[in-house]
């Protein structure tokens, strides 16, 4: 009975974790992860709490038990990065972080002894770079992805040829963040307890806002000022890391600085490029054939294969090489533009325009929509039989046929999106 009490509590948290957008596809690796990062009790806790920010007098209700008891339980979990903390005007709100980016990273930010950090490692290898689930469903469900890419910003031509916008460059992100958190690389981190890591910087990556604001509150990060991160910015493009953020315009809440042979979300991008996993800056580089020497400096550098090296098809030289790029599957990081040495590369706009999504609650309503799960993301106060009922009906606009759910789901992103998101940046500033 014990047992299956616990496989019960942890079964209503990868319930609970699936109705956001960023979900985890259950599995006996997911239930062996969950078991290191939460206690039978506190997977059964954290399952009954909503979506949106919260207070302790919401968590009280919904355990049933005194804002107190309540609130002890949520500093214990924020302490662990399993919940992030916002306090506004002398109140705290608590929220639940989805598992990427969110609980998975944030307990490999920091070395630690509370928890068995080699053999999370392994399970999270093998949950999220062996087998295939989760990766799918995180990064390739939907057109509206997680995270983009953020251009080189030294790769851009001295010229002012191009019109870089400011959420282009990650350097504005920086210099505007209110709070600025610099961690340990997760995915480097992850690869070192496998003896898989490369040799690039471990404490580079950064969080922005309010999210770095708690992980430094409780020692997942330490506070960086704005010319400190700049600095790492640049350290990370000279050594040809990608620099890939959260996919909004406003303030995102991280800027990860990857290399293509650890980070998960680079390793999908060649593995389902096809797929649309990650969304690319709005540039791409050309190549002029006349002076591409073929040298293969580019391809090398090319973190998701995107560059090859083929034949120049010259009769007069039949060993000549030159190089092609593979637009759909390039990311447009401009990582591959310094490493030429004889100008052959440059950066030009894409064709099509590449725009984000404003913020974190624009970008998560659309995922939710685009994924079917908007009734979740706008009901989820199961406390309330008003919400159930209106969940449900708007769940079954959600079942319709694909023709028939792209036409309601396009109705609502055209009249009512400005709406619901001006709605809950209301609730949540409140």
């Amino acid at each position: 009975m014990a047992h299956a009490t616990a496989r019960s509590a942890y079964r209503d948290l990868v319930d609970r974790l699936n109705r956001f957008p960023q979900g985890a596809p259950p599995s006996d690796l997911l239930y062996r992860i969950l078991k290191i990062l939460f206690s039978e009790r506190e997977a059964g806790l954290v399952a009954a709490l909503p979506i949106k920010p919260f207070t302790a007098e919401t968590a009280a209700r919904a355990w049933k038990t005194t804002p107190d008891e309540a609130r002890d339980v949520l500093e214990t979990l924020a302490g662990r990065a399993l919940l992030v903390d916002a306090v506004k005007n002398g109140e705290t709100r608590w929220v639940l972080p989805p598992p990427m980016a969110g609980f998975f990273e944030f307990s490999m930010m920091r070395v630690r002894g509370d928890i068995d950090q080699k053999a999370l490692a392994e399970l999270l290898y093998q949950y999220l770079n062996v087998e295939e689930d989760f990766v799918r469903e995180l990064l390739t469900r939907g057109e509206t992805q997680l995270g983009r890419v953020f251009v080189n910003e030294e790769s851009l031509p001295d010229d002012n040829a191009l019109e870089v916008l400011d959420w282009e460059r990650a350097s504005e992100v920086a210099r505007s963040a209110s709070d600025i958190g610099v961690g340990t690389c997760y995915c480097r981190h992850k690869m070192q307890h496998l003896g898989k890591a490369c040799d690039a910087p471990m404490e580079i990556c950064l969080t922005f806002g309010t999210t770095a604001s708690s992980l430094i509150r409780h020692g997942f990060a330490r506070r960086a000022d704005a010319p400190e991160a700049l600095d790492l910015l640049h350290q990370a493009r000279e050594r040809g890391l990608v620099q890939f953020g959260e996919n909004v315009r406003k303030v995102p809440a991280f800027v990860c600085n990857c290399c293509g042979c650890c980070c998960e979300a680079l390793v999908a991008q060649r593995r389902f490029g096809f797929l649309k996993p990650v969304h690319t800056t709005g540039f791409v580089p050309e190549i002029a054939r006349d002076s591409c020497n073929g040298c293969a400096r580019c391809v090398t550098a090319c973190p998701v294969e995107a560059i090859a090296l083929v034949s120049a098809n010259d009769p007069k030289a039949p060993k000549k090489r030159t190089v092609r790029l593979e637009e759909a599957a390039c990311l447009g990081c401009g990582v591959c533009v310094p490493t030429c040495r004889t100008g052959a590369l440059r950066l030009v706009r894409r064709e099509k325009r590449v725009i984000p999504p404003f913020d974190t609650i624009q970008r998560t309503v659309v995922m939710a929509l685009e994924r079917g799960q908007l009734a979740d993301l706008l009901f989820d106060d199961r406390t309330l039989a008003s919400h159930r009922l209106l969940g449900a009906v708007l769940g079954a606009i959600m079942k319709l046929p694909p023709v028939k759910r792209v036409l309601a789901s396009e109705q609502v992103k055209s009249r009512f999106l400005d709406t619901l998101v001006a709605r809950r940046a209301t609730v949540t500033a409140t």
